[in-house]
Order: structure tokens, then C-alpha cells, then sequence
């Protein structure tokens, strides 16, 4: 079997949020692989005291699940629940078609737990690996999700984002006066908490390559202006206070700069902080508005939207020279670009006969591949493994968020009970 390898993630999230109604994104998947992988995660055991507060191997049998790739064994039909690869009897699990069996073993440590696990491959009865995760009493869901992203790796070769989370705005009314909440969620949903809330718009989160900082733009000031959070800490600054536009932050590659839209010069521009010296420095001048930059994965240029050719086109800025080279050429409009973490997809909201969708363009190649089928999407926001993207979108004149994997194999809705749901970030690894 040729297995595509440009699928992660999918989310099943339940957005909580203190002082709020429950909004719940439910996974409604629209399409999958043919010929996912048949795993199954043994019930791990448990050598302390009581019950544990989550199931560790349940989450991360629903991890593997959710990637698209792997098929776990409903624990109803499993034969036996081996503990270690020495209880495993390889012909129960042929019977049950499995390819892999998970064994694990969980233990009570002075300030936490760990976690000692196998995978073990059936038709060659042949332990791949024995290997360990351990963390704090409230990291249960760390430690399974750090599990599924090894045995992710070591069956497919890609490196497991299960760990990883997102961002995104809740925008809900209450008192009949809408309420905007910056989120923070584990990918698959889990551990929602509220960042913080406004009474005006928020949008554009993006994260600092080292996953503690999340840059915006809030209106609270009535004016838009760009803000960095400490998510550690709660600790925030503003970083612009100038008439008309701030907008679009985005970190560079080694986190000591943003790029962003300002319009203080009287025409919206791309301009670069540097942190550390708080200097803005102007990048493009042109009479046409220059919007939405994002970085090159090796920090030495810029992409961005621009009409400068007549419509909406994306183009290239190399720093050193300042030369700009127009990228995109097919559609009448591209637009909020983003690159893939090896610097050879470019992502960005494409629109052909008035519909609005999710594209991919192979840089070299110019070559374009459009990935959604729904009108009206926007802000996608790549995996740090570069195999599958989160994107708004409307369903029903409701925003929702979706995903789908950069080869279209995988693509799941994810539609709200209450609330609109917006802006999706995904964040960087945190190791």
C-alpha cells in the first residue's frame, strides 16, 4: 500500500469557555484515505491507586484515528489486552487484521506519571521500539498525545503534531452585544481556555516560533493595533499606536521581528519591527496596497498580497535587495499566503468565478492545486509538519472552521453549536 503522507491531524473539538455557553465544534468528515492502516491500542495498565483521571490509551487510539491514516481496533473486538509485547499472541491480533499492536504500562511518580510503551509490528512479530514519556499530574493528556506522536512517526515517517495546538476567535453575542474570546485548545479540542475577551473585533493571531507568544490585532481603542501576549504569563504590550491600519503581525523565522501592514506613511505598506530596538523599518513603496506579509521559512524574504498588478496577486520580497517578484498568476484573486515549513507550498485563499477556496502552488513549478470545494474560505494556517491546514469557512451563513491535508486526502468540517468560530493558528512544535 502507498500511504500519502501529507495528513496529520484531524480535530474533534469541544470549545469550553468560563462565563460563556459551551460551543462545540463537531468533527464532520467529508472525505478520508481508502485503505487506513489497522492499529490497535491495548488498554494500558495501571500500577497505582484508583482510577486515572483520562484514558491514556483511548486518546491515543483517537489521535491515530483522527490522522486518517490508522484504523485503531474498537477495544469491544480486541481478543486480549496485553500489557507488554511478551503477552501479546501474534494469531489473535492476524484474526483481527491488525498491522500493530500498542502495549503500555502506566506508573505513579512522586510529582506525575510515566508512561512505558511499545509498538510492536504483527506481521513481521517484531518489536519496533520500547520507549518512555513521563509528566506532571496534570499532563496526562500531554504524555498520550507525545505517545502518538512516536508511534505516528515511526510508522509513517513524519514527525507527529498531536502535541501541538491551535488558536483561534470565538465571536458570540451576549446581552445582545457581540463578545470576541482569543482561545487556546490542544489540536484535538481538549484543555480549552480563554486567552482573553473583547468587546470590539480581534484577529490575525500568529505565533512566536517558540510557542509562548501569540501576536494580534485588537480593536479595543477603537483603532486597530497590534499586541503581544505572553501565554505563560498573561503579560501583554502594545506594539503600534498609529492612525489608520496595523495589521497582519507575523513573526520572523528566529522571533525577533514581525512584519505587518501599517498605513502611518499615508499608504498601506509592509513594514519590519525588530523587538529587541523597537525600529520599524519601511519595506515596500508602492502606490498600490501591500498587505498580509508572511515569512520565507528561511527568513530571507517576505511574501505578501498586493494589487499592485491590477488585482489581488501574491508576491515575493528578497530582503537584501528589495527586489519583488510576483509568485501567483492563475485566478483573478490570491490572497493571505502562506508557506509550508520547507519552503516549497505556497497556501493562500484563491478565488476562480467568484468562489473563494483554499489553494496550494508548488513554488518552482508555479504549478496550482485547489484543496476546498466550499465558497467563501480564508485564513488557513499550516501544521508545523506542513501536512494539513485549519481554515475558516461559512456553512449556513455560520462560521466554522475546517481542515484539510495538502493533498486533499483528508478534509473535515467543523461546525459550531453556538458561536462563530474564526482566525485558526496553528502553533509551532514547543521542543
Amino acid at each position: 500500500m502507498i500511504r500519502k503522507l501529507a495528513i496529520l491531524v484531524s480535530l474533534a473539538i469541544t470549545l469550553s469557555v468560563s462565563g460563556i455557553a459551551r460551543a462545540q465544534l463537531v468533527v464532520d468528515i467529508t472525505s478520508g484515505i481508502d485503505d487506513p492502516t489497522p492499529i490497535a491500542v491495548s488498554p494500558f495498565g495501571w500500577s497505582g491507586t484508583g482510577v486515572l483521571p483520562e484514558d491514556v490509551s483511548g486518546i491515543v487510539a483517537a489521535d491515530l484515528r483522527r490522522s486518517g491514516l490508522f484504523a485503531p481496533v474498537p477495544k469491544e473486538d480486541m481478543l486480549s489486552f496485553p500489557k507488554s509485547p511478551d503477552e501479546i499472541v501474534f494469531r489473535d491480533w492476524r484474526i483481527l487484521g491488525a498491522e500493530y499492536v500498542v502495549t503500555g504500562r502506566i506508573e505513579p511518580q512522586a510529582d506525575g506519571y510515566l508512561l512505558t510503551f511499545d509498538l510492536v509490528n504483527i506481521f513481521g512479530q517484531q518489536k519496533m521500539f520500547t520507549r518512555q514519556v513521563s509528566g506532571g499530574r496534570d499532563q496526562l493528556r500531554d504524555i498520550a498525545h507525545r505517545a502518538a506522536d512516536e508511534i505516528f512517526q515511526a510508522i509513517t515517517g513524519i514527525r507527529g503534531a498531536f502535541s501541538t495546538q491551535m488558536v483561534y476567535v470565538l465571536e458570540q453575542t451576549r446581552g445582545g452585544r457581540p463578545s470576541y474570546v482569543l482561545m487556546r485548545a490542544d489540536i484535538d479540542g481538549a484543555r480549552p481556555r480563554e486567552i482573553r475577551r473583547f468587546s470590539a473585533p480581534v484577529m490575525s493571531p500568529s505565533w512566536s516560533p517558540n510557542g509562548q507568544q501569540v501576536a494580534y490585532v485588537s480593536f479595543e481603542a477603537g483603532r486597530p493595533a497590534i499586541f503581544v501576549e505572553n501565554l505563560n504569563t498573561g503579560a501583554r504590550r502594545q506594539l503600534t499606536n498609529f492612525k489608520g491600519l496595523n495589521s497582519s503581525p507575523a513573526w520572523s523565522p528566529d522571533g525577533t521581528k514581525l512584519a505587518m501592514v501599517l498605513s502611518k506613511d499615508g499608504n498601506p505598506e509592509i513594514y519590519v519591527l525588530d523587538l529587541n530596538s523597537g525600529r520599524f523599518t519601511r519595506m515596500t513603496r508602492h502606490f498600490s496596497i501591500d498587505t498580509e506579509p508572511n515569512w520565507m521559512p528561511d527568513g530571507k524574504s517576505l511574501i505578501f498580497t498586493s494589487d499592485r498588478g491590477g488585482k489581488p496577486q501574491i508576491y515575493q520580497l528578497t530582503l537584501a535587495t528589495g527586489q519583488v517578484d510576483r509568485l501567483t498568476f492563475d485566478g483573478d484573486y490570491n490572497a493571505r499566503p502562506r508557506v509550508s515549513p520547507d519552503g516549497k507550498t505556497l497556501v493562500m485563499v484563491h478565488r476562480s468565478r467568484g468562489v473563494f477556496t483554499i489553494a496550494t502552488m508548488d513554488i518552482n513549478s508555479g504549478r496550482m492545486r485547489v484543496l476546498t470545494e466550499t465558497s467563501l474560505d480564508e485564513s488557513p494556517s499550516i501544521a508545523p509538519n506542513g501536512a494539513m491546514l485549519m481554515y475558516a469557512t461559512k456553512r449556513g451563513g455560520k462560521g466554522i472552521l475546517a481542515a484539510v491535508s495538502l493533498d486533499a486526502g483528508v478534509k473535515y468540517n467543523l461546525p459550531s453549536q453556538r458561536g462563530d468560530v474564526r482566525e485558526p493558528a496553528w502553533s509551532p512544535y514547543f521542543d
